[in-house]
Parts: C-alpha cells; structure tokens; sequence
C-alpha cells in the first residue's frame, strides 16, 4: 500500500515537472518572439497572440490596455481573438486544418504589415477608462493596486454595473498588470467565453509570469519609438524635421506611383520674417514659429505630414490629395494664419501672413520627387513674386 502511495507521488510529481517545463516552454517561446521587434504594434500583437493562440497560454480572447499618464487615463491598444461563437468555431477549424505555430502566426502578421481588421479589436481600441478605482472600474483597480483580479462566474454578478463589462459581455475573466522596473504601465484582460473554460489558479500563476516580461518588452518598445520620434521631429516647433520630410516625400511618390493616385506637396513661406525677428528678437520670433506650426498642424488632415523645411520655411505632404483639394487645404492655412492674432508681451498683438506654393504628381508632367519638390519651390516663389500672403498653384 506505502510502495503505490509513493509510486502515485512520483507520477504526480513528474506530472507536475512536465507541466512546468512545458509552461516555461511557452514562455520562452513568447520572449524570445517579443525580441524579434522594437515597434510597439509589433509586440503587443506578439504578447496577445502569445496569450491566445493554441500554442501559446490558448485563452479564447485578450485586451491590452496601457496608461494615457498625460490625460490620466486608461486606454485599449489592441484586443485579439473573435468576435461570436461563430467566428471563434471559423477560427478553431483554420487552426487545426494549417497547425500554425506561434512563429508562423507572427510572420503571418508581419507579412501581412498590420493585424486583421476586426470587430473586437476595434471595439477594445475604443475603451477609455479613469485612472481611479471609482470611476475606471476593475480594470483601474488592479493598475491602482497593482496585483491580478480572477472575476469567477460565481462573483461576477456583483460587476455588473462596471465600466469594461457594461462594454464587452464577459461570464468570467482575469486581469494581470503590466509591470515595468518600477510601476505598473498597464493591463491584459483574458476570458474563455467561447470554450466555457474555467480560469485556474495555474491559469492565473503563468499569466502573471508573462504579464511581467510583456511589460519590459512594452516599456523598451516605448522608450524606442520616443528615441525615434526625437529624431525625426524638429525640436522647435514638434512638427516632422527635413530629414523626415524627405524620407516621407520619397515613400509618398513611390506608394502614388505604385498605385496609380497623386500624391500633392505644400510649401509654405513666412512673409518679412526677417524683419520681425530684428524688431522683436529670436525669442519673439521662435514663439511665431512655434505658433504657426501649431496652425498648420490644427489645418492638416490626419494622413498629412506636415514639416518644418528649415528656418521660416514649412512644408506639407498630402497622400491622395489632388491639386483641387492641395489647394484648399493650402488656403484654409494661409487663412488661419492671417486672421491670427500673434501675441508678444512687449509690441501686443502682431498680425503675420504667408505664401505658399502648391504642386501635385502626376500632374503637369511632375512623375518623380525631385520635380515634385522644383514645382512646388516655383509655385512658392510666384506666390512671393505676386505680392506675398497668397497660395499659387504649380503650372508646370
């Protein structure tokens, strides 16, 4: 009787050795695929697909939220898994029918440049909540208090008035943290509400352990992407530097090319700039730098790329605009800036204007970047030439 008592102990025992080396495993598996990428996007497609997939910690769905520090909120970065039951059975079957692994599903990702547009990643992405316990909900709490929350089935009534399931229906589910050094960054949500399979304490012990390698993995993607965005961006005036600016003209051109479309180039001229800078002084004359940039900025659309060209020189980039629409967009900046009041403390209120040229590809026979950029200098110039504080167009 003693000898099958500790032959029971040495099966349960290997059980238990298998299971964590096969834990320890996944979780090698998932760092080192978090190391294959600096780019933010990047890894927190890598860190839920770890969480989700068949070969990884296998949870039906996963949301990753990260702190806004600035506006003291919560926000959804990414959520990955279906939508319905009908969905989550599609997806089910495309994995056992191709057994993809966790690294093919990451280069599929990659080869495919961005992740599948889905209905639960654009709902996630829409979350915002408080940065306190009161109004943020559970999601807040666990950030706050900094310790993983396991919502069973048999407690879950009680949350029904929270924030996060008033949003997303959810019958059981867990949070962990994402640590950093020294402080928590954010969270990952996880529920099997496909499967109805119970969350574990094992469940919630190896989600833990990954949570805090995904929050290193997050902070040092950040700190790249803050180094990178440093040194493409103008330091006076925040907007894109001329570097940048012809990196991005030069992929703009090849994508309108490419794709048969137009791409349109404004350059942007301060009037007597010169003059002002004498009469008020550097500092006087950065502050309206700064200013105008914020206009021009405020004017653009979404897609655009404005840039400081040099000195009181700006320019913007306009993926898919026409000369129509370039024109427009021009006008509506020139405008602006006209009719703004420039405030220095020592002359009051100071009105300023500029000129601008306009140039479009693939019109007026423009089919490269540096015609493109030729143009739009001419238009600019006919602009000066024409008396200042107007927008010209480029007429080959």
């Amino acid at each position: 009787m003693e000898e099958n008592t500790a032959q029971d102990k040495i099966i349960q025992l290997q059980e238990e050795l298998d299971k964590t080396r096969s834990e320890l495993c996944v979780l090698y598996e998932i760092s080192n695929a978090m190391r294959t990428s600096l780019k933010l996007d990047d890894v927190l497609y890598i860190i839920l697909t770890g969480v989700t997939a068949h070969a990884g910690l296998g949870f039906n769905r996963a949301m990753l939220f990260l702190i806004n520090e600035k506006a003291s909120l919560i926000e959804g970065k990414m959520g990955i898994g279906p939508h319905t039951g009908e969905e989550a059975n599609l997806i089910w079957k495309q994995i056992e029918a191709e057994k993809n692994t966790l690294d093919d599903l990451i280069e599929n990702y990659k080869a495919s440049d961005k992740m599948a547009d889905s209905q639960f990643n654009h709902l996630v992405t829409s979350l915002k909540f408080p940065l306190d316990e009161r109004n943020g909900g559970v999601v807040a709490l666990s950030i706050l208090e900094n310790m993983p929350i396991h919502i069973s089935r048999e407690i879950i009534p009680q949350y029904v008035s929270d924030h996060l399931l008033q949003k997303i229906h959810m019958e059981e589910f867990a949070i962990v943290p994402l640590k950093t050094k020294d402080k928590v960054i954010g969270t990952i949500v996880v529920d099997n509400i496909f499967n109805k399979k119970p969350i574990t304490k094992d469940d919630m012990r190896i989600l833990t352990m990954f949570a805090n390698q995904a929050g290193l993995a997050i902070e040092n993607s950040q700190l790249y992407e803050q180094t990178v965005l440093q040194a493409q961006t103008d330091s006076l005036t925040k907007l894109w530097n001329h570097g940048y600016f012809q990196y991005c003209l030069q992929e703009e051109v090849k994508e309108a090319k490419q794709n048969d479309s137009c791409v349109s180039l404004i350059l942007l001229d301060m009037d007597n700039f010169k003059e002002l800078n004498d009469a008020l002084g550097h500092q006087a004359g950065d502050q309206v730098l700064k200013d105008l940039a914020q206009i021009i900025k405020d004017y653009c659309r979404k897609l655009d790329y404005p840039c400081r060209y040099g000195g009181e020189e700006f320019a913007v980039i306009l993926p898919q605009a026409n000369k129509k629409e370039a024109y427009l967009i021009a006008e509506r900046i020139r405008q602006a800036i006209e009719k703004y009041h420039f405030y220095n403390k020592e002359t009051g209120e100071k009105k300023i204007s500029v000129s601008i040229g306009v140039a479009t590809l693939p019109e007026n026979s423009i089919n490269d970047k540096t015609t493109l950029l030729s143009f739009a200098d001419k238009a600019l110039y006919e602009a000066k030439q024409g008396g200042k504080n107007k927008t010209c167009l480029s007429n080959g």
